[in-house]
C-alpha cells in the first residue's frame, strides 16, 4: 500500500497566502475527508450582512482541496480544476464549518462533495453544497 499524505501536509499549506489570510482553521483531517471553519469577521460579509458567497466559495474549495489531497500519494496534492457551489440558505451565523469528502480519485483526478453550514450557537444550517474536481499534481519542493 502507499503511504499517503499526512495530515500535517493540510496544517503546511493553510499556513500561507490566501487561506492563511482568510483565517481557515483546519478542524479535522482523515484520509478522504477534512473540515474546514471560518469565524465571522465584518470584512467577510456582503452587504446584507451574511458571509460573502466568495468566501463561502473559497472555504469550499479549501475544504475539498484538503480531502482530495488527504487521499493521495505522498509527495501529491489535488489542485482545482473546477468547482460549482449552489448557495441554499444565508450564512448569517457567526462561523462557516465545511465538510468535504472524496467521491471518487481516478488515475490523477478526484471528485469531492462540501456541505458547509453556517453555525450560529448550537444549531447547523447547510448554506451551501459544492462539488469540485480536482488535479494531482507534485507537491511543490518546500512541501516535500
Amino acid at each position: 500500500m502507499t503511504d499517503l499524505n499526512p495530515p500535517s501536509l493540510a496544517e503546511a499549506v493553510n499556513a500561507k497566502g490566501f487561506s492563511h489570510a482568510a483565517g481557515f482553521r483546519i478542524v479535522a483531517v482523515t484520509p478522504g475527508h477534512a473540515e474546514v471553519t471560518l469565524a465571522r469577521r465584518d470584512n467577510l460579509v456582503q452587504f446584507f450582512g451574511h458571509f460573502h458567497g466568495g468566501v463561502i466559495a473559497a472555504l469550499a474549495d479549501q475544504a475539498a482541496g484538503i480531502a482530495v489531497t488527504s487521499g493521495m500519494p505522498k509527495g501529491r496534492i489535488g489542485v482545482t480544476v473546477e468547482i460549482k457551489v449552489n448557495f441554499l440558505s444565508p450564512a448569517d451565523g457567526s462561523e462557516l464549518i465545511a465538510r468535504a469528502r472524496t467521491l471518487k480519485m481516478s488515475g490523477s483526478i478526484g471528485v469531492a462533495t462540501v456541505e458547509v453550514f453556517s453555525k450560529n450557537g448550537a444549531s447547523e444550517t447547510l448554506s451551501a453544497f459544492c462539488t469540485a474536481t480536482m488535479r494531482a499534481l507534485d507537491l511543490p519542493a518546500e512541501f516535500r
